[in-house]
């Protein structure tokens, strides 16, 4: 079957029912993507600054994609993430308080400190938590959705990765099973061009989408910089998934600002300093978000900049609160690490 090209007239359409009833949900997801922005740059003054133990994953210029499909998810839906997964945890409700202590290691955190930049999970939203292993959650969240099926939930999970995790075995494993059984489940590859150092095309033979479609999975390919595509696209899939005709794969293409990590600083090697700035000067989501709102006029210039100033605030404070949080003591080496009989 052919890939479906998602991003066609998909802006355009949602563009019509703007300004009628959906102003709320625009607004929403314009912040969410701002939050995850100050999030990111803030996460990465704490690297720069020797604040933050080990390395971090930067999630800026892939906003729309988390913050598109999140919006069209319920708290009760799954979602399990990557070792870049700051955005899809501020994207499906966690709070910047807990995120950044987490970081730091103290007790607030979503993990009491335990699971670092990493590994941040927040079940009260339906965040099974994010991996480091490449593709190491493509099995919970087959998982996830095999369980919702069973128990009849109704709930719909939601596996992000990247492109270098296709290459994965376990991938394949998943996807067949996911076909075969029809779970409700969506897998969400994050495709920013690069498997850590070397480009998409230099390790991935033939078209990622039709690896999903040899397995009867309905496939898309995405503009995952269009916050109103990914979003459009999503809330369709998830309400067919929910009717039991799942699984299906969403082919995002997007960009990472930074480096593979906050240590990766010199990039010339291979990515050109040309390719950088195109994506940031005209296919940045923030801002290209921003002036379809003014042009809705669902939100004005200053308006605009009255929420990112407010919610770089936001970031500022809970970055204060984590770094004079306590730490967690001693005596919980063990615990959550190995099951208590009950």
């Amino acid at each position: 079957m052919a890939a479906r090209n998602a991003t066609r007239n998909a802006s355009r359409n949602t563009s019509k029912r703007a300004t009628r009833n959906n102003s709320d949900a625009y607004v929403r997801m314009y912040r969410q993507m701002v939050r995850i922005r100050a999030f990111e740059d803030n996460a990465n003054q704490l690297y720069l600054s020797a604040k933050m133990p080990g390395l971090t994953h930067m999630y800026s210029g892939q906003e729309a994609v988390a913050v598109g499909i999140c919006e069209a998810l319920e708290d009760s839906d799954n979602i399990t993430s990557t070792h870049r997964g700051h955005g899809h945890c501020v994207a499906k409700g966690a709070e910047f308080k807990q995120m950044f202590c987490e970081l730091l290691g103290k007790e607030e955190g979503y993990c009491r400190g335990k699971g670092g930049s990493m590994h941040i999970a927040d079940q009260s939203h339906g965040n099974l938590g994010a991996n480091a292993i490449v593709g190491g959650s493509m099995g919970i969240a087959t998982g996830a959705a095999l369980t919702a099926k069973r128990l009849n939930t109704g709930n719909v999970a939601v596996c992000f990765f990247g492109d270098g995790a296709t290459a994965q075995g376990l991938w394949y494993e998943v996807m067949n099973m996911a076909a075969l059984w029809k779970l409700p489940v969506i897998y969400a590859c994050e495709n920013n061009g690069y498997s850590e150092y070397t480009k998409t095309e230099e390790i991935a033979a033939g078209s990622i989408t039709a690896r999903a479609e040899a397995f009867g999975i309905e496939a898309f390919e995405v503009d995952g910089q269009d916050v109103l595509a990914v979003n459009d696209l999503t809330t369709k899939l998830v309400a067919r998934a929910r009717k039991g005709e799942g699984p299906f794969f969403m082919n995002l293409s997007t960009y990472r600002y930074h480096g593979h990590h906050v240590g990766d600083i010199n990039r010339d090697y291979y990515r050109s300093k040309d390719e950088e700035a195109e994506w940031k000067d005209k296919r940045d989501p923030i801002t290209n978000f921003g002036k379809w709102l003014e042009d809705e006029k669902i939100m004005t210039a200053e308006e605009l900049v009255a929420l990112n100033d407010e919610v770089r605030a936001d970031a500022e404070a809970a970055v204060q609160y984590a770094l004079e949080a306590k730490y967690p003591d001693g005596s919980e080496v063990t615990m959550h690490v190995f099951h208590e009989p009950a």
